[in-house]
């Protein structure tokens, strides 16, 4: 295996966006393939409604992770806001692991906190209010309760209702919080941070109590498709042709 670790988010994967699946597809087969490490940051899918829905397009996904990883790839996956309904059937049918909402990685040395990114938009009291409801034990377990066809509804009526608020919303609001960053790195003893959510990809340097950080912002994959690579002499940010 190739001592190197790839970070991608917010690919969105939707039968509507098949050109998006097809690239997704073909990145894991040229480029993940023989890599140490793969880690996926959240929203892989536009909307997860639970491990049992057999759909083509996640019968696709499952199998293209589950080859990966048994080629030898270790595969992760962290929870976003279009997925958090993805669980342990999905992790043991793939061999992928799930990571929490914070992750503490050792990135070629250095402790790297990992995160989807909804949780540093803390500006976002009206989202961050949903969050809350939606990720409690009570709230999944009576939803995945529902028929899959009503979940579908459900599914196409968040989308829209989600597309309606953000239009109601200033960037700044939708955007990281600098306090919300500097305590996440206060509180898992980091200097790095990479996430993904809001769409702009970045390389961020700032100080932290005098300390130098850094934060990386991962790319969505339907306007900017790329992935973050790192290896023992640095990283690179990848695009996705």
């Amino acid at each position: 295996m190739r001592a190197e670790t790839l970070f991608v988010s917010d690919l969105h994967l939707s039968p509507v966006r098949p050109e998006t699946i097809g690239r997704f597809l073909e990145f894991l087969r040229r480029r993940v393939a023989g890599v140490e490490r793969f880690y996926i940051l959240g929203d892989l899918f536009d909307a997860y409604l639970g491990d049992d829905d057999e759909g083509s397009l996640n019968r696709a996904i499952r199998a293209a992770l589950k080859t990966l990883v048994q080629s030898g790839t270790a595969v992760y996956f962290q929870a976003g806001n279009r997925d958090f309904l993805l669980g342990e059937r999905f992790a043991a049918e793939t061999g992928v692991g799930l990571l929490g909402d914070y992750a503490v990685v050792d990135l070629y040395g250095t402790p790297t906190l990992l995160t989807h990114g909804d949780l540093l938009c803390t500006d976002d009291i009206q989202y961050q209010a949903a969050r809350q409801r939606v990720r409690s034990a009570t709230w999944q377990r009576n939803a995945l309760a529902k028929p899959l066809w009503l979940r579908r509804l459900y599914g196409r009526w968040y989308r829209f209702k989600s597309s309606l608020d953000k239009r109601g919303k200033s960037a700044a609001i939708m955007d990281a919080n600098p306090e919300a960053v500097a305590d996440a790195l206060r509180r898992h003893g980091t200097s790095r941070l990479i996430h993904g959510h809001t769409h702009r990809p970045a390389v961020h340097e700032f100080e932290v109590d005098g300390t130098p950080c850094q934060r990386f912002v991962l790319p969505d994959w339907d306007a900017n498709p790329g992935a973050l690579c790192w290896d023992r002499t640095g990283y690179r940010r990848e695009a996705i042709d």
